[in-house]
């Protein structure tokens, strides 16, 4: 994973705007919600680092994930974003995808 650059994060959320993806959002501890197809309106990257992503969904609301640190994409083509604490722990994370997820 590499540290989240917000420009470079804008450009890779911006495909999933008006179109339908999986979702996988996760809070550590103990909270996580996975495979949420949801149609994604609009994206949005706020913060000085670090990051917060909203998506807008299409009449169901918003996902919004703070905290965020890290990005990267896999051979999938999914979207993975993650928050890591000052010991590199994972705090939060934010994946989207095409695909639904692995169960």
């Amino acid at each position: 994973m590499q540290p989240i650059n917000p420009s470079e994060l804008e450009s890779l959320l911006r495909p999933f705007e008006g179109r339908t993806a999986y979702l996988h959002v996760e809070v550590t501890p103990g909270a996580f919600v996975r495979n949420v197809r949801a149609q994604v309106e609009k994206t949005h990257v706020a913060g000085a680092g670090p990051y917060r992503v909203a998506l807008k969904l299409a009449e169901h609301g918003w996902v919004r994930v703070e905290g965020l640190t890290h990005r990267a994409r896999d051979e999938q083509e999914r979207l993975l974003l993650a928050g890591h604490d000052d010991k590199g722990r994972l705090t939060t994370a934010l994946q989207l995808s095409w695909t639904p997820f692995p169960a």
